[in-house]
């Protein structure tokens, strides 16, 4: 089995996979603290919902999310990149490439993966439908980046477990993705302030907070625009870049046209949201 000696704690023998969740919520638990830390001392913007009528909402369907793929995928997209080793399937166990290589090529096409479905999902009307919760969060911080349909995040898990077998990805790098998916997701939905500088810097190799919060303007053509969660180079290369809202940062609204009630920021009107009728505003 190739990199074995990376993933002590990660074999696929009794008790195997037990490093896995620990890592991820651990790294979950300290990104999410940081970052409420920071949008209380250095917000970006002036919230127009109060957290405590938004936050329920969305760590309920984070448990709901939750719950469902470990029990629906117990062993993640990190236990199938072991069998695949295992077995040798996918790309990276028939051509033989330095580990390190191996490992970055995984972290970067599972980005370009991810990209690639954000795009979909706006694009294709039954999918928007379950999309669009996401986007019809009244304000945004840390909290929108955890906040996705349960049916969006099985069809998203579906889609990379294909990846990671057809790639053949090394568990290793499997999990460093998603470690670093879940951080920067968090981070470029917090509602936290950089300065310009940083910022223009920043989102070079990144995307973030300023870059994103575009993506969640009720304006349809900024809504279609930043697809990326983590590299900032797709939305350039396919030309969905953005660099600014045409309100600003400060006066932008942020969420869909249709969903502007306080009410839908319940849990029940959330997970419903799909099977409603709406308008298209924001779907591309």
């Amino acid at each position: 089995m190739r990199y074995s000696a990376f993933m002590t704690g990660l074999d696929t023998t009794s008790g195997g996979l037990a490093a896995e969740p620990l890592i991820r919520l651990g790294v979950f638990a300290a990104a999410l603290a940081f970052l409420m830390a920071w949008e209380l001392l250095a917000p970006r913007r002036q919230l127009t919902v109060g957290r405590w009528r938004r936050w329920p909402g969305n760590a309920g369907v984070v448990a709901i999310d939750t719950l469902l793929v470990r029990i629906l995928f117990p062993t993640a997209a990190v236990g199938l990149a072991l069998i695949a080793d295992a077995k040798g399937w996918g790309l990276l166990n028939l051509v033989k490439v330095p580990d390190w290589l191996a490992i970055l090529t995984t972290i970067i096409l599972l980005d370009l993966i991810i990209y690639a479905q954000h795009l979909l999902f706006h694009a294709a009307p039954l999918l928007w439908r379950l999309h669009r919760m996401h986007h019809a969060d009244l304000d945004i911080d840390v909290t929108t980046g955890v906040r996705f349909h349960p049916v969006e995040i099985l069809l998203s898990m579906g889609i990379k477990l294909g990846t990671v077998v057809v790639l053949g990805a090394p568990a290793l790098g499997v999990i460093i993705f998603e470690v670093l998916l879940n951080a920067t997701s968090m981070f470029n939905h917090s509602n936290v302030r950089l300065p310009a500088g940083v910022d223009r810097w920043l989102r070079r190799i990144l995307v973030t907070p300023d870059m994103h919060r575009v993506h969640h303007s009720i304006v349809a053509r900024e809504t279609n625009s930043n697809f990326g969660f983590n590299l900032p180079w797709w939305d350039r290369l396919f030309g969905t870049y953005r660099a600014q809202p045409a309100a600003g940062h400060e006066a932008m609204t942020i969420g869909l046209p249709q969903f502007r009630s306080p009410g839908e920021l319940r849990l029940d009107r959330m997970l419903l949201q799909p099977l409603r009728r709406g308008r298209t505003e924001g779907r591309a």
